[in-house]
């Protein structure tokens, strides 16, 4: 099994997920087999992926950057090429962050140039008055602590959120407050110790666009744009419209942002979209989101095409696809929601199911993910 691109090992490094399942995809298709060093969760899916040439399972992600150094450390010093790694979780990403001055003449990973610079940017404050500095438009917000007393003249409803991906509990830190009282009940049982609060916007739809950046973000692809089907308040649709990504003013303003930050990586950005249209910006995820797969099924596979990029030192023209809009549907979750929801009935699901081009876990060419869903039905829901 082939592991490696022009000579540099590569490395999928994550916590276990779907996620991660479709890196490994993306790199396994184009020729790619690689290592995957697992963290632990409550399942495993990625695992089962035949496209894996060497497995590491580990028990947190101090413990698999451990093993990494150990195992992979000596590599560039044998070879003269340093490792690719890719990371689809918040956590790696912030905790390779932190460490970016112990790994940085060892490989190559996600990284801003500097010590703490990306976690800086995960703070969903700071990213968003960068986006208002570069004519994003953005929700007004506070960021408070569980002690502070709350604003004054705060517009109801209001959306509590964690002001970092690696604070708190994600998404059970959100809730939508119709009222001082209920607010007050929510930051109680918020995890995070400081939390963003924003006016809750009654929104038509969402946008998430899905790229990477090399040269310290002075170059950018955008592969896909996805809007959502159906919106389930508090939390994120499973089942979308992806196109190709068309509007160059946003295109530039975006790549002047990830050049401030000096950003070299996978990325999400999130959009939120108001009843008369408008678009506001919402927060920037560094590294892949669990809809990276759209951009496969596009013929652009991101890992594949950032470390190419990365190893080319520019962004190949020949890379940027043209392609017709299509459906994406993350499958299990979309079941749950919709036909054990009465969304729709089962017959209905199955013809939007089998007409979605891009599913994140069945694959009949790699059915080893697939079967353990099965075999695990209700905790993959």
């Amino acid at each position: 099994m082939n592991n490696q691109y022009n000579g540099h090992l590569c490395i999928v490094f994550a916590l276990e997920h779907y996620n991660p399942l479709n890196m490994i995809r993306a790199l396994g298709e184009n020729g790619i087999n690689p290592v995957y060093i697992s963290v632990k969760r409550r399942y495993e899916v990625a695992t089962k992926s035949k496209y894996i040439s060497k497995l590491h399972r580990v028990d947190s992600v101090e413990d698999g950057f451990r093993l990494l150094m150990k195992q992979y450390g000596h590599l560039v010093e044998e070879t003269g090429k340093k490792p690719y790694i890719v990371f689809s979780d918040d956590k790696s990403v912030g905790y390779f962050d932190l460490h970016y001055n112990e790994w940085k003449d060892k490989f190559i990973a996600y990284n801003a140039g500097c010590t703490g610079r990306i976690n800086e940017f995960m703070d969903k404050y700071e990213i968003q008055q960068l986006a208002k500095k570069y004519g994003f438009n953005v929700l007004d917000s506070y960021v408070i602590s569980k002690k502070d007393e709350l604003p004054e003249h705060l517009w109801y409803p209001i959306i509590t959120k964690d002001i970092s991906p690696n604070s708190g509990s994600w998404k059970s830190d959100v809730y939508i407050c119709q009222s001082e009282q209920e607010l007050r009940e929510a930051i109680v049982k918020i995890e995070s110790p400081l939390i963003m609060i924003q006016h809750f916007v009654d929104k038509q739809n969402e946008m998430a666009l899905e790229g990477y950046c090399i040269n310290k973000g002075k170059e950018m692809q955008i592969v896909t744009e996805m809007k959502w089907k159906y919106l389930i308040q508090g939390y994120y649709s499973p089942y979308h419209d992806v196109k190709m990504f068309e509007d160059k003013e946003m295109e530039k303003k975006l790549q002047a942002m990830f050049e401030e930050i000096g950003f070299e990586g996978v990325f999400e950005v999130e959009f939120l979209i108001d009843k008369d249209g408008t678009y506001y910006f919402m927060e920037t995820n560094f590294r892949a989101s669990a809809w990276n797969p759209t951009g496969k099924f596009a013929g652009m596979p991101l890992p594949y095409l950032w470390i190419k990029g990365m190893e080319n030192g520019c962004i190949d023209p020949a890379d940027r696809k043209e392609f017709e809009p299509f459906t994406s549907m993350s499958e299990v979750i979309d079941y749950a929601k919709r036909v054990e929801g009465g969304m729709c009935s089962l017959p209905e699901w199955l013809r939007e199911f089998k007409d979605a081009k891009c599913v994140y876990i069945y694959d009949k060419e790699d059915c080893g993910p697939w079967d353990e869903v099965i075999k695990n039905w209700e905790n993959f829901k």
